[in-house]
């Protein structure tokens, strides 16, 4: 492909991240999945390059586009080089019109930029939310040491603040690797194990994950029981929580069991644990504003409205958590959020609401307090965005 036709490829493309953003429809990673599948003339330079033009726009256009056209000019724009390549040839984009639509450039729509302002997010913290993430692994000790898995990897980083944590050089395919298969270590953020750290599993614990996903947090709760005790995953989506087990399975943990839930009704399916639990890890749907760097277009499809519902839904689950801690027992509030209505403001709420909870200061190594809790930051702490606090049932 000319690099004209590649410039063409990247609009098109945009075009349908724009729309499915636009419309709730599929990731923008996995659209481009789809069109290369589709388009095996493509060589791995010509995805490689196409790729990196679909991202540059995305994390350049704080807004929604108009236009797929609209948002590479943009880049155009901030790389001048780039526009001699609209030059009307056969597979190129025509040549740049005077008063053509040009994208904003920004971090994120205005509504959250002033979110984020009110969060205590300065201009250079909002801009590292479009950073490139690094690659983390967390390294399962009921298989493998940190020492053994960074031997595998050239490049690979300890991380003094997650002693489980490898940080490889970026796009290493890892899942290739025998000890991937084995279950030796899964690919996890090093903010998001510490954060799983913080809640302060121990082995013999019974812990209810009540926002299980995949199993992520849980994998790395079971690993921090030494495979003692007792896990149960809970989660209102069984196409995620299906993928637990087989995870689980493959890391070697024997003491998760799951639970499908019914949104809106879940401490009725819960009624048999409640003040069972020694911990229960609410890592509650939210925003996702502290993964940016690995879903920029994910800025696009938030809205006011939906930031309200999941506020809402973050309140209910602490609520019914609440209901499962044994008295003296834990319940651990994460978001991957950096908007305090999520964070410090939800762990307000609910200590206004609940009596006889306290909570609990997070001695941690990284990290810096927000509220009554913690809070990660990708340019403080080189890690996704996330707030977490711990509060103890004193009666």
């Amino acid at each position: 492909m000319t690099p004209a036709a590649r410039v063409q490829m990247a609009i098109d493309l945009l075009d349908q991240v724009i729309a499915a953003a636009r419309n709730r429809g599929a990731a923008a990673d996995v659209i481009l999945a789809r069109w290369f599948a589709e388009r095996r003339f493509a060589g791995s330079k010509d995805r490689r390059a196409v790729r990196g033009l679909v991202y540059d726009a995305i994390r350049l256009c704080g807004e929604v586009p108009v236009s797929g056209r609209a948002a590479m000019l943009a880049v155009a724009h901030a790389q001048p080089a780039l526009a001699d390549l609209f030059d009307g040839s056969r597979y190129g984009p025509a040549a740049i019109a005077e008063g053509e639509p040009v994208a904003r450039q920004g971090v994120a729509p205005a509504w959250l930029e002033a979110a984020f302002e009110a969060s205590g997010l300065d201009a250079d913290e909002r801009m590292a939310l479009l950073d490139r993430a690094p690659l983390d692994l967390r390294v399962n000790r009921l298989k493998m040491t940190p020492d053994a898995v960074a031997a595998l990897f050239d490049g690979a980083e300890r991380l003094a603040f997650a002693p489980d944590a490898l940080r490889l050089p970026e796009d290493m395919p890892v899942d290739r690797s025998d000890a991937y298969a084995e279950g030796g270590f899964e690919v996890q953020d090093a903010g998001s194990q510490l954060v799983s750290a913080l809640a302060g599993a121990a082995p013999g614990m019974t812990v209810i994950d009540l926002c299980a996903g995949g199993g992520g947090k849980t994998l790395a709760l079971a690993a921090a029981m030494a495979n003692q005790g007792r896990i149960l995953a809970c989660d209102v989506d069984r196409a995620r929580l299906s993928k637990l087990m087989p995870r689980a399975e493959r890391a070697g943990v024997t003491i998760a069991e799951t639970l499908l839930l019914n949104p809106a009704r879940e401490a009725e399916a819960l009624a048999d644990w409640r003040e069972q639990a020694d911990l229960v890890v609410v890592d509650a749907p939210c925003s996702g504003t502290g993964t940016w760097r690995r879903n920029p277009e994910a800025r696009w499809r938030l809205t006011p409205p939906q930031l309200d519902r999941y506020v809402d839904t973050q309140a209910h689950l602490l609520d019914v958590a609440a209901r499962l801690v044994r008295p003296g027992g834990a319940l651990v509030h994460i978001v991957c959020s950096l908007l305090d209505a999520e964070g410090a403001g939800q762990v307000d709420r609910f200590v206004a609401a609940q009596p006889g909870w306290a909570t609990v200061p997070l001695d941690a190594p990284a990290g810096r307090p927000r509220g009554e809790g913690l809070r990660l930051t990708p340019l403080h702490d080189t890690t996704d965005g996330f707030f977490v606090a711990k509060l103890v049932r004193q009666c």
